[in-house]
């Protein structure tokens, strides 16, 4: 891995989780010495929650199954979303460590279909990603 950043084993099977719509959140974070991803949330959450749940000065990784409907008549939608939280309160060495094990992560989950870099709550609020998404 270009980064040398390890993934814990557990990584994948909580966003296979995901997948099969058992959870719709999972957060991911560098372990204490920056060394490797680890989970570090999973379950369902109100996209009011996500935000709530998003440190002010830690980065983290989030999965996303982001649920929005097009219009009327045009039913619920779905797309799984790689959020790369870096808030602007985070450490200089956390934010490039972050940053570089960013592609480490990514490249691991296959059936993301929608990436965002965000450091600031406006960048994943509900109606942001769902334009996006559209």
């Amino acid at each position: 891995m270009s980064s040398g950043t390890q993934v814990e084993d557990s990584v994948i099977p909580a966003f296979k989780e995901l997948k099969t719509k058992k959870t719709n959140t999972v957060f991911y974070r560098l372990s204490d010495d920056l060394s490797t991803i680890v989970p570090d949330y999973q379950g369902k959450l109100t996209h009011d929650e996500l935000l709530e749940k998003l440190p002010a000065d830690e980065p983290r990784y989030v999965v996303y199954d982001l649920t929005y409907s097009k219009g009327e008549g045009e039913g619920q939608r779905g797309k799984i979303v790689l959020i790369s939280w870096c808030p602007d309160g985070t450490t200089v060495k956390k934010k490039m460590v972050h940053t570089s094990s960013y592609n480490t992560l990514r490249s691991m989950l296959d059936g993301v279909h929608m990436y965002v870099q965000a450091s600031d709550l406006s960048d994943v609020e509900y109606d942001e990603l769902v334009a996006r998404a559209s």
